[in-house]
């Protein structure tokens, strides 16, 4: 493979100086980027400002940080449990926030470190693309010729129909990493992943939390038991509810938000100091020149085949800003397939029905492959088994005791269809459920399977043998 770094490309008159220019260094460039050069391909990467992208600088990195924050805080609240009692507890939103910009910091300069390792020139600038084997430097004016182009350039918060957002009482997940206090009345729009997390975090942090989602539940691609369990440990919390309802309008004038809402045909009026908006995304695909050149695009993605091929043979578009699932891990294994495919050594397609997905609010959810519903809408022979947190004695020991282990099987190959948890840690439990299905292992293999005691993946072998009604603790 090294050989081909050192072909020499022409193109009209023009000598190509580059095998693959990437477009955006987040979780998707950054990899494609890295592997890219491990081939033996010249290449070069455009990021405008740092790298790590969406995910690193403004997503899931900072606010891991802030529910780990969050987390530490609920504990030492609920430290009498645990025969522990202390007064005058303080606690800084301010210093929670300057803590996960820190961590940020970290990793942005390792992924720098990473790219000067592999040789990869890493350019700071906007990548403006000029045809199919040319990218112009915006600020500077480089002309980068390139055989290959991958584009990583990632998603941004879409303008909502009646939601000015301010950046300052109406505001974006973005602006709420790097806000420092905490509102005493917030109200956040969207009950998905990001939207339950932030409801958590500033749940903990003693704001009174409403969440408005448009869908029936919250976390409404997670399966129904799961997201009724967490709207029920959300409500103990405190934390209102109002699903089925719609956000007419958002005012803000004062320091204080008024939404106009409609839930089951009856209009209201709700009143807060903060407005987090934490639904609709598209994909940047604006002002980096694909109109010129003919892209395919589809409701603000680029469209791609199975190898992260666009309508044009020699571009490539990996990550948030193909739409399929804006989740970081997705976009590095987007990467991988992507370049694999540049240096023609023919990779997996991926599967993103078995795609993990994870949820750090608490308790914790954790999913893999398709849920029950959807199991008995494509007509499936099911069988499903179920094994709750209040019987695993490492939860009860850690105070952790909400929760279930949920899993779906295909009653005629016994294989694996859907894992479905809430609890404490679950998203650490999704690799072993991967690896099951990496390796086509059925659920009986996985109730055989001798698991640690006490640890919280016992609730997997437990839901197993739930299926065969073989449960020891159950």
């Amino acid at each position: 493979m090294l050989s081909y770094l050192h072909k020499i490309y022409y193109w009209g008159e023009l000598e190509l100086k580059y095998d693959v220019v990437v477009l955006g260094a987040g979780p998707g460039g950054y990899v494609a980027a890295i592997r890219s050069s491990q081939l033996g391909l010249k290449t070069a990467i455009l990021e405008k400002e740092a790298v790590g992208g969406l995910c690193l600088n403004w997503g899931c990195i900072p606010s891991k940080s802030l529910l780990r924050n969050a987390q530490v805080l609920g504990l030492v609240k609920n430290a009498s449990e645990f025969g522990i009692t202390f007064d005058n507890l303080h606690y800084d939103f301010g210093e929670a926030i300057k803590r996960s910009r820190e961590v940020v910091s970290k990793l942005t300069n390792g992924i720098d470190l990473l790219l000067k390792k592999n040789k990869i020139d890493s350019i700071k600038g906007t990548g403006l693309i000029e045809d199919a084997h040319t990218v112009k430097v915006v600020e500077t004016g480089e002309v980068l010729s390139t055989k290959n182009i991958i584009i990583s350039t990632g998603a941004t918060q879409k303008q909502l129909p009646g939601i000015d957002i301010d950046h300052n009482v109406v505001m974006t997940s973005r602006d709420a990493l790097e806000t420092p206090t905490v509102p005493k009345r917030i109200v956040i729009v969207g009950g998905g992943a990001t939207g339950v997390e932030f409801a958590h975090i500033y749940n903990t942090y003693g704001a009174q939390v409403k969440i408005v989602e448009l869908m029936p539940r919250i976390i409404p691609s997670e399966d129904l038991d799961i997201s009724r369990n967490l709207e029920r440990s959300f409500k103990s919390k405190g934390i209102e509810i109002f699903t089925d309802c719609k956000v007419n309008d958002i005012k803000a004038d004062n320091g204080i938000a008024t939404l106009s809402l409609t839930k089951d045909g009856v209009d209201s009026i709700v009143e807060c100091d903060r407005v987090l908006v934490s639904v609709g995304m598209q994909g940047n695909i604006e002002n980096i020149g694909i109109e010129s050149i003919g892209l395919n695009v589809d409701r603000g993605f680029i469209l791609v085949n199975d190898y992260m091929k666009t309508n044009i043979s020699n571009i490539y578009a990996i990550g948030d800003v193909t739409g399929k699932m804006l989740l970081a891990h997705v976009a590095s294994a987007q990467a991988v397939v992507a370049v694999e495919s540049i240096a023609g050594l023919n990779p997996s397609v991926i599967d993103y029905n078995n795609m993990p997905r994870a949820i750090y609010c608490e308790p914790q959810v954790a999913s893999f492959g398709i849920s029950e519903s959807d199991a008995i809408n494509n007509g499936l022979n099911i069988k499903v088994g179920k094994f709750p947190f209040s019987a695993s004695g490492k939860a009860l020991a850690l105070g952790e005791q909400k929760g279930v282990c949920k899993l779906i099987m295909d009653n005629d190959t016994k294989e694996l269809l859907g894992a479905h948890m809430i609890g404490a840690e679950v998203t650490e439990l999704l690799g072993e459920i991967g690896i099951l299905k990496a390796l086509e292992g059925t659920v009986v293999e996985l109730g055989a399977l001798v698991h640690p005691h006490p640890t919280i993946s016992e609730v997997i072998k437990e839901a197993s043998l739930s299926i065969f009604d073989e449960a020891i603790h159950m």
